[in-house]
């Protein structure tokens, strides 16, 4: 059991890369505070009800980001861009992410974890990037890459950056991505069957990071290109069509062909990112640091049908 009574300040505690931190922590008897916004909603309060505290803050107001970091042993961090219309705020994204860092520097935290993605700060060595083929992902890895250098740079005693790679979660006919118009409907992505993905179970992420916030020395200067499994689409069709019971196969679509599917049509340009340069990430990296990881089959098993597990 953790000797340390003091907190882990936990961002984004009510979505999926926070809440899995929140309870892995609290799965080793590390106590939690979770930034929230609203306490009173229902996401808020099953955090809370996990065993969590809860600290009302908001990552656009530095005071009250320093006020919920004091005496906290540990910041896990993580960002996502809000919409301003139908525009993402990259630039909010950094605010919050320096936001965070500087409060934390403030409070005298002595250590950060944030949570980044596999391959940012490395997305101008991928082929085509330098001619421009993937200029409408620039504000995303470079906002990505911004916030990891401010990590490297401020004088935290311990500090370590998580890179996940593609989200498991990304198959959930729930989430309507990968199958948007649920399992009968198929597959529908630009990625090519014999493209292999890093893929990434939301779990691991919250192990990855409760392991680095027990062993700060360890983890220090730590920049974990964090997968679970590493599979072709091909192979992830399969897994796919065991846990469901319904064949599904790894299609080979052109951009308009995916559309027509019901892929999102700004999901083609980072699907055929996938095809050229892939993710770094790959789950010998978390094995070595004694990090357990779940195969892509492992966890088609726990999550699917969804209908029948909810």
């Amino acid at each position: 059991m953790p000797t340390d009574p003091a907190p882990v300040l936990v961002t984004g505690a009510t979505g999926r890369q926070g809440g899995a931190t929140a309870r892995a922590l609290l799965a080793a008897g590390v106590p939690v505070r979770a930034l929230v916004r609203d306490p009173s909603t229902d996401r808020a309060r099953a955090v809370e009800a996990l065993g969590a505290e809860l600290v009302t803050g908001d990552l656009d107001d530095r005071d009250s980001l320093v006020r919920a970091a004091q005496g906290a042993r540990a910041v896990f961090s993580v960002q996502m861009p809000a919409m301003d219309g139908d525009t993402i705020n990259f630039d909010g994204e950094l605010a919050q992410g320096v936001n965070l860092i500087e409060s934390a520097l403030a409070a005298k935290v002595p250590q950060f974890v944030h949570t980044s993605v596999s391959g940012a700060g490395q997305h101008t060595e991928a082929p085509g990037w330098a001619e421009g083929r993937w200029a409408t992902l620039e504000p995303y890895y470079t906002t990505k890459a911004g916030i990891q250098d401010r990590v490297r740079e401020a004088s935290f005693a311990y500090w370590t950056l998580i890179k996940p790679g593609f989200f498991m979660d990304n198959f959930l006919p729930s989430v309507a991505y990968l199958l948007p118009r649920g399992v009968a409907g198929g597959l529908a992505t630009v990625i090519k069957p014999q493209t292999s993905l890093s893929l990434v179970a939301v779990d691991d992420i919250g192990r990855a990071a409760a392991a680095a916030i027990a062993e700060p020395d360890r983890f220090h200067g730590v920049e974990l290109e964090l997968a679970s499994d590493h599979l072709t689409m091909t192979e992830i069709a399969k897994a796919l069509s065991d846990a469901l019971g319904a064949e599904l196969a790894a299609p080979d679509m052109t951009e308009e062909e995916a559309v027509a599917a019901g892929m999102p049509e700004w999901a083609g340009i980072s699907h055929e990112q996938m095809n050229v340069a892939g993710q770094p990430a790959r789950p010998e990296y978390a094995r070595a640091l004694g990090i357990p990881v779940t195969t892509f089959a492992e966890w088609a098993r726990e999550n699917l049908p969804e209908p029948a597990r909810r």
